[in-house]
């Protein structure tokens, strides 16, 4: 048996060192999280994404008492987007949340596994990366693609 390591690197960046389209992106998913309902959690998530054609949707998790008929926030999006313009690649996508104190979370926050999983799928159907923006306060993390944060997966693109 032998030990193999998987390497990943994402940037480190501020809001000023976004462009001029990611800074809008994520101000579009800091606005969705408004759009939460999350009487349960109290955590509120916010998905905005950028479609090849210039569109923007927005998406928001939305919580049920029995959970998992609940949605998070990037598939709600995701999944507007392939029945609103099934035939648009996501370019990027950008997410952010608040805590139950109604304030924007200090770290960035990262996909859960299905949405990693639905990511994938999304970059495998149309063959194109998508840019992954995590937003925090501190600090935003910039990632080039879903492999960065899931190298093994069931796909091969």
């Amino acid at each position: 048996m032998k030990e193999l390591v998987i390497k990943t690197s994402i940037l480190d960046a501020q809001m000023e060192d976004l462009t001029d389209a990611e800074q809008a992106l994520v101000e579009e998913a800091i606005e969705g999280t408004n759009r939460s309902y999350a009487p349960y959690s109290q955590f509120h998530v916010g998905a905005a994404l950028l479609l090849e054609n210039g569109k923007t949707i927005i998406g928001c998790n939305q919580e049920n008492a029995a959970y998992p008929a609940g949605i998070c926030a990037e598939r709600s999006a995701i999944f507007t987007a392939g029945a609103q313009y099934p035939d648009q690649p996501i370019l990027m996508i950008a997410i952010a949340a608040r805590n139950k104190q109604g304030e924007l979370q200090e770290e960035p926050i990262s996909p859960c596994g299905i949405c990693r999983q639905v990511i994938i799928e999304c970059e495998t159907r149309f063959k194109k990366p998508i840019r992954i923006l995590l937003y925090g306060q501190k600090h935003i993390y910039v990632i080039d693609n879903i492999k960065k944060l899931m190298p093994l997966s069931f796909t091969e693109f």
